[in-house]
């Protein structure tokens, strides 16, 4: 286990030292931390269905502020649904490429004043709509790391 491999695994773990490497759900979360959007997907009558949002990591769980007007977030709440996110727009020439996708149930959630700060601020509008935020929590319950250049999950996760 790299060294970097190692802080991950302990920032992960609460700080406990370990020799085994992260789960890839813990991996997929912690590689969803370092950017800020992803896409979530779920199916609406019968129908894939694919939209943005803004995201935050929060003790292992995914949580999600999206247009409220949108009204998707009444479709997600209470379902299972797969959200997703890479490196594809910031990554640097040489840095490995990665993407991720955790799936899981997904619920409204409140976030703490701290948890909204994270967030960092709202856009004013929303499809020329005063921006009214929703937000939603993910637990992951299954996840996929993937990494373009053949370099295994664990090296593209320290890259």
């Amino acid at each position: 286990m790299t060294t970097d491999e190692r802080s991950a695994n302990e920032r992960l773990t609460g700080g406990q030292p370990s020799d085994e490497r992260p789960s890839d759900e813990q991996l997929a979360v912690e590689m969803i931390g370092r950017t800020a959007y992803g896409r979530v997907a779920t199916s609406m009558g019968a129908l894939p269905f694919l939209a943005l949002a803004r995201h935050i990591v929060v003790d292992g769980r995914v949580l999600l502020r999206m247009p409220r007007g949108w009204g998707y977030h009444r479709a997600w709440a209470g379902s299972v649904v797969a959200y997703g996110t890479d490196n594809l727009s910031s990554a640097r020439p040489g840095d490995s490429l990665w993407s991720v996708q955790i799936v899981g149930q997904c619920e409204p959630v409140e976030p703490t004043a701290a948890e909204r700060e994270r967030f960092g601020p709202a856009p004013r509008l929303a499809d020329g709509e005063p921006f009214e935020p929703a937000y939603l929590g993910i637990e992951p319950q299954f996840a996929t790391v993937h990494s373009e250049d053949g370099t295994s999950v664990h090296e593209a996760f320290a890259g």
